[in-house]
């Protein structure tokens, strides 16, 4: 693991940057991060950029020059979070092609490029499956000719029935990206579903609410995938 850092931050709005809305907690983490493992931040680079479009590497040009300055020094980029990079799992994809090591606080520092894939796998999924349940639901209405006099109950009508649709899709699409993770485990020996969910928050590993794991949990995920 790489001792040397450089620190990448990233707000969505210009206006965000200057009023410094989620800078200082993203700084905050990165520096207990890197004190609570012996490392060096060598630089800090702020961005003010959206995450919505192609989220091409030409449209972030602080996060290229995070990069380069991390080659050049042998050092990684590290990020609060992780969509603090990106949610796009084709953006990732082309950050590990780069060849520098990127570290994630709120994963930890041992996590593996395959697991960065597997997080931005399941943000996209989840962003995918929201829209579509959303989508549909709105156009089984719309086909059964349902008028309710207020609009607003028919939007909070509508919005319940794909926000269920969507929760047991998520619980579904979550099990199914997470599985590979727990194969993973139970590949190094671990059989016994609570040393599975120690060694799943061990590493940093969330449950789909963001929870801590227990055997229960872990048991869901293998009945649903």
């Amino acid at each position: 693991m790489n001792t040397d850092l450089i620190a990448y931050l990233r707000v969505s709005t210009g206006r965000q940057a200057k009023s410094g809305l989620g800078i200082e907690a993203q700084r905050t983490a990165i520096e207990r991060f890197a004190a609570d493992n012996g490392m060096r931040i060598l630089d800090w680079h702020v961005e003010a950029e959206t995450g919505k479009g192609a989220d091409a590497l030409d449209r972030r040009p602080i996060l290229a020059l995070a990069l380069g300055q991390a080659k050049k020094a042998k050092a990684a980029v590290v990020v609060a979070k992780l969509d603090r990079l990106s949610r796009d799992v084709a953006f990732i994809s082309g950050l590990m092609a780069q060849r520098v090591p990127f570290v994630v606080t709120e994963l930890g520092a041992d996590v593996d490029p395959f697991m960065l894939h597997i997080y931005a796998a399941l943000a996209e999924k989840e962003r995918a499956l929201i829209s579509t349940r959303t989508k549909a639901a709105l156009a089984a209405k719309k086909a059964q000719g349902v008028k309710l006099g207020n609009p607003n109950a028919e939007r909070r009508a509508a919005g319940s029935a794909a926000g269920a649709a969507a929760g047991r899709a998520n619980a579904d699409a979550f099990a199914a990206n997470v599985l590979p993770i727990v194969q993973q485990l139970q590949a190094t020996g671990l059989t016994r579903l609570a040393d599975i969910a120690d060694a799943l928050n061990t590493r940093g590993v969330r449950t789909a609410r963001g929870g801590q794991w227990h055997a229960s949990s872990v048991r869901n995920v293998l009945l649903r995938a």
